[in-house]
Formats: C-alpha cells, structure tokens, sequence
C-alpha cells in the first residue's frame, strides 16, 4: 500500500524541525498543516521540550497529539494518555551526582507535569519571552518533586561520559545543537512513546509519517512508516530516514506536504 495513502498522523519535532532558526513556524507551515487536518490527517508534536515550554507552538499548531519531555508524557486532546516520572528521591539523585561530577555550578533544568525550572546563570526570559512560565531553582536544596526529564549542560565530553555512565539506568542522550544532555526513565523515548500512543488510538506505527532532525528523532524516524528528517538533520538522522527533504529555515516541511498531500 502506498504509505502516503495509508497515513493518519503526521508527527513533528519541534526544534529544528517545525521550527526555524528564529524559534518560529512560518505562516506557510502553519497554513499547510491546517489543509493537511481539512483533509483528516491528525498533527502531532513529538519533542525534547516539557509541555510547559512548548505552549507558545501548542497554541499556533493546536496539536491533536502532543509527545513532552523526550516521551515522558503524552495526551490526546489534552487528555494525559501517559507519563514516566523520576520520583523526588530519584530527582535528588541525579542533581546531586551532576553537580559532583559537572561541578556545582554546572546548569540544569528539571521538567515536572506543571513547570520548567532552570538555574541558568542569564535569565533566559530576558532575551526571549518563550520561557515566560519557567521558574529560577538554585538547585541547592531537595526538590520536591516527582520530574518527567532533566537535562545537564556538559561541555566536556569526558565529563559528560562520566555522568553518563554513572546514570547508566536512565535513558540520556545529547542534542547536537548545544552541550546539552537529557536524562529520562529508561522507558521514556520518542519511539516508546509512539508505541504507546498507537495502542491508545488503535493505529499502526505504520500509519504515521515522522519528521526530525537530531540524535532523539533517529528511533522514530526508523519504527514509523515513513522517517522524514530535514536538509538541516544530523547525518545520523538522516541516515535513519526513509525521505530528506529541505531544511527548517525554507519550509522544508510545507513544501514536502504540499507535494504528497495537497496537489
């Protein structure tokens, strides 16, 4: 079958994906996404950001679907369909083990279900009101709560590998446009996240076309129908893909769909 025709959900990343270098989904994605839902394609959002510090693309797409936190937490038409927590405990654990291998200065975010909090030394809503919601911690004391992901800024391979190493029992994985590293459960991934997510809506991972461009996107690029990854991906990611098309900054997206849905 002509996996085009058999598509029902198409899956975006965010950035570096849907977005553009600016942090924004131009008009002319945004207008192709809304014929693509005229015409039954449900449109959902797969990324490494918490749900918090998404809001501002949730509310321009209105996503059917909505994948957070690296595949920590998913839901369906604002229903939560599922999440993988740390508990405090565990929370405390790997803050405590990143500021004694990374330094105690070393910057950290924790996503929980409601917030996003940073220790970030420039306050980043200063330069960008995307972050409006997310909350200073010093991380100095126990927090309190159970967290979906969290991520270390390491710039030292080494150290990163350390952290890495002695985490081992968490899923983590660097973004390639920084020093980045995510840490989740184990079991939260993009690509488990999709397979649960096909057992909750009674669909194939077949029935969805993908599209990403970094290390996190490679295991859904591959497990879904048809893996799209962008002009400006990774190599990795666009090795893993079934299609490459343009990049983010001229509407790789719009055009693509515009071609295989919209003639």
């Amino acid at each position: 079958m002509n996996p085009f025709l058999n598509c029902k959900l198409l899956l975006f990343d965010l950035d570096g994906t849907l977005l553009n270098r600016e942090k924004t989904i131009s008009t002319l994605t945004l207008d192709t996404l809304d014929k693509c839902r005229e015409i039954g394609l449900l449109i959902g959002v797969s990324t490494s950001r918490s749900q918090q510090n998404s809001l501002k693309y949730i509310a321009e797409l209105a996503p059917e679907i909505i994948v957070s936190s690296g595949g920590a937490m998913i839901t369906y038409k604002n229903e939560l369909v599922y999440k993988a927590e740390f508990s405090a405990n565990e929370v405390n654990r790997i803050i405590s083990t990143a500021r004694e291998i990374c330094g105690a200065d070393c910057e950290i975010t924790v996503d929980t279900l409601d917030s996003h909090y940073w220790n970030y030394k420039i306050d980043p809503k200063a330069m960008d009101k995307q972050w409006d919601g997310s909350v200073y911690c010093d991380f100095s004391e126990d927090f309190p709560e159970p967290s979906l992901k969290i991520c270390v800024e390491i710039a030292d391979d080494e150290i990163a590998y350390r952290l890495c190493v002695e985490l081992k029992e968490y899923d983590s994985i660097r973004f390639t446009d920084g020093n980045w590293y995510k840490f989740t459960k184990k079991e939260a991934t993009k690509e488990t996240a999709i397979a649960k997510l096909c057992d909750s809506l009674h669909i194939s991972a077949s029935e969805i076309i993908a599209f990403g461009d970094d290390l996190a996107d490679i295991g859904m690029l591959k497990m879904c129908g048809i893996g799209v990854a962008m002009g400006n991906a990774v190599d990795e990611a666009k090795s893993a893909a079934d299609i490459v098309i343009g990049s983010n900054d001229y509407d790789g997206i719009a055009y693509f769909l515009k071609e295989k849905f919209l003639r």
